[in-house]
Parts: C-alpha cells; structure tokens; sequence
C-alpha cells in the first residue's frame, strides 16, 4: 500500500480522513504537532490508531513555534488587517516542514491534511509543502469526499466506532495554540449577533473584572522578550504567563469581518492576551528607540509581512529577504515598557530604554528646555518653499 502522512488534529474532518484515506488504498501516518492547544495527546493517539492509523507521531513544537515562526513576526510587527495576530496562520508552516520531514523518514509519496477548500488553511499547507518538496503527493479529503455535512460525517464515525466527542452546545469551529484561538461558525456566522460568552476559551469578559487595573513590566532585548516584572522566563513560559494574566482582564479579545485568500468575507473571533500584550510592548519600545522614517517605513514591511503569513508564503524569497531586514531594525529595540491591563485594554503607560531617542530637554516647555524655537522660522520657510507659486 502507498503510504500518506496526515497532519491530525483529533476533530471530526481528520478523524473521518484516516478511515477515508484507509479505504481509498493509503497506508495512514498520523502526525500531531503539540502547540499548546492543551489537549489530551494520548487520547488524540488512541482516536487515530482506531480510525485506522498504522502510526501516530507526536511531537512537542512549541518552543520551536514561539522561537522560529512568533518572534520574527512579532519582531515584524506583523498584523493582518490591523487585528489578526496571526496564531493559526503561523502554526501552519511549521506544520508543512514536519509533514515533509516525517513523508521522507517513513518513505511515504504523499501528505495529507483536513483542510476545507474555502478556507486559508489548504493554502498555507500545500504552498509550504510545494516549495518544501514540490515532488510530493498532496491529498486533501474534505475537498474531494462523498459527505455533503457535519452529520453525514458524525454518521460516518460512528459507523467505524471513532471515538469522536461532539456537542452541539458548542457549534463552534476552533483553532488553538500556545499564541492565540482561532473561532468561527455556529451563531457567529449571523453578523448582527454578539459573540456569546460561550464562544470564548481563554478569555473572561472584559465587563465582568475587578475594578483596578493590573500593571506589568516587560523587557526586550533586540526586540526579543525576555522578562516580565524583572524576572527571567523562558519564552513559553512567559507567554503561557501572559495568557492568564491578559485573560482574566479581558485583553486580546477581536471580532472582525476578515478578507480570506480565496475572496470570501468571513466572520472571525480571536482570542490572543499574550501576543496583543507582547506587540503592544514592542511597538512602542520601537517608537522610542527608531527615528521617524525608519519606522514610517518598517509600517510598510510590516503589512506586507502580514499578508506573506497570512497567504502561505513563510517559505518565500521575499519573506526570508523581508526576515533580513526586520532583523536590522531590532539593534536598538532593547529597553523596558510598563503596561496597564484594564477591562480589555492593554496600553502602554511607562518607556525606558538606554537607546532611548527621546530627549526631555528638547520635549519640555519646562525651565529645563534647550530648544531654540527661533529656529523654526528658517525651517518652516526652507520647507514650504516648493509649494510656493
């Protein structure tokens, strides 16, 4: 039998794909990427070996996700459409690598994922995967199937004895990692509804905390974080930190009318404490710290940045040559900012860094001021001059 890797999940569309794939005459590997989604991985193991799975390999990505995917974009300053932090686009390429990896180390000739074909994930997967090892096999079954709905599929599991755990309390679609949860579908897809309280898994509602605000302190080194309130955390660590501090204020909550790759206008709900409270941090060391054009123009390369992550190609050319240049603008982003969570806000109320360009005896109007305003005059001059007629 030809032999598959599938990228699995545990949920219904790829459990229902090992036993399709099986029955289609594939050998199925299952590969399950630990990226802090906090599921129960055994019993994800237990679902694919009974859906039909000859192997399952499991393996913990998290520090490679935060490390190698999460930092360059948050050292980017990389959102998509000004609110998307961009958690499940970002999981997806590292994804593809180990597809590859795992299609070479068991000689199988084709990978597989459970990808819907209008959504942006079969992108970000088959593009990495083509560029990756463009002589690969790629399957995509929920694009090609008989089931023509979520019953036919739940149906179809039970038929097998899958072991599949599905609610229709919760009719959501979700998508979670150690950055952020991804939600969609169910009641959200009316746009005239307010997400329900039920919808969110990390977050409380930003009408229901305490009445004082909660201050955190964050150091960057080159951009990279390093400490919270003085002490040393390793990067997940800090995030998982960041996670519960940020949620149980609200922080990181967004409903948003998103422009998918394919040209559909979707409803999406994020969840993201730790990565709003982090590019919060970092852009606004970045206004202390980088002149006026430097950052005028690293707001260029951050959107285009964005829609390289969210279109699938963290593999490209123009992403690595984009990598080169967001690195040299990190030489200076080293320094301390303090941060107030309150009711779903994160914003910046203290800046400190020895790199720091700002000059208080040039800012103030004080006693203490240096600026010789009568300079001004020749300036505004010498700058309006070409506007003159």
């Amino acid at each position: 039998m030809k032999r598959i890797i599938l990228a699995y999940s545990g949920g219904l569309d790829t459990s229902c794909a090992v036993r399709w794939l099986k029955e289609n005459g594939w050998q199925v590997i299952c590969f399950v990427a630990d990226l802090g989604q906090g599921e129960d991985f055994n019993a994800i193991q237990q679902r694919a070996l009974a859906a039909g799975a000859v192997k399952v390999y499991i393996k913990d990505l998290q520090d490679e996700f935060l490390e190698d995917f999460v930092v360059p974009a948050l050292k980017a300053n990389a959102i998509y459409e000004g609110r998307y932090l961009l958690a499940t686009a970002l999981a997806r390429p590292l994804i593809a690598k180990y597809l590859v990896e795992m299609a070479h180390k068991e000689k199988a000739q084709a990978v597989a994922h459970g990808c819907t074909g209008k959504g942006n994930d079969q992108v970000r997967f088959e593009v990495s995967i083509s560029i990756l090892d463009p002589k690969l096999e790629i399957v995509a079954p929920v694009r090609v199937w008989e089931f023509k709905s979520r019953e036919e599929e739940i149906e179809y599991a039970k038929r097998w004895n899958i072991p599949i755990e599905v609610t229709k309390k919760r009719p959501y679609s979700i998508d979670r990692n150690i950055w952020g949860v991804s939600i969609e579908a169910g009641v959200l897809e009316d746009l005239e509804v307010e997400p329900p309280e039920d919808a969110y898994l990390i977050t409380k509602s930003p009408t229901l905390q305490a009445t004082y605000p909660k201050y955190i302190e964050i150091y960057f080194e080159k951009g990279v974080p390093k400490r919270l309130d003085g002490k040393v955390y390793k990067l997940k660590t800090l995030v998982n930190h960041l996670n519960v501090i940020g949620g149980l204020y609200g922080v990181g909550r967004s409903d948003l009318i998103e422009n998918r790759l394919l040209g559909i206008k979707s409803r999406e709900i994020y969840e993201a404490p730790a990565a709003t409270i982090l590019y919060t941090g970092h852009k606004e060391l970045e206004s202390l710290v980088l002149d006026r054009e430097f950052l005028h123009f690293k707001e260029l390369i951050s959107l285009k940045y964005a829609e390289l992550v969210y279109y699938g190609l963290w593999y490209s050319p123009l992403k690595e040559a984009l990598d080169a240049f967001v690195n040299s603008t990190q030489r200076y982003v080293t320094g301390s900012i303090r941060l107030k969570l309150f009711k779903g806000n994160c914003v910046a109320v203290g800046r400190r860094s020895k790199y720091s360009l700002y000059k208080k005896e040039l800012a103030t109007y004080g006693r203490q001021d240096i600026f010789d305003q009568k300079l001004a005059e020749g300036f505004i001059r010498l700058w309006g001059l070409p506007y003159k007629r």
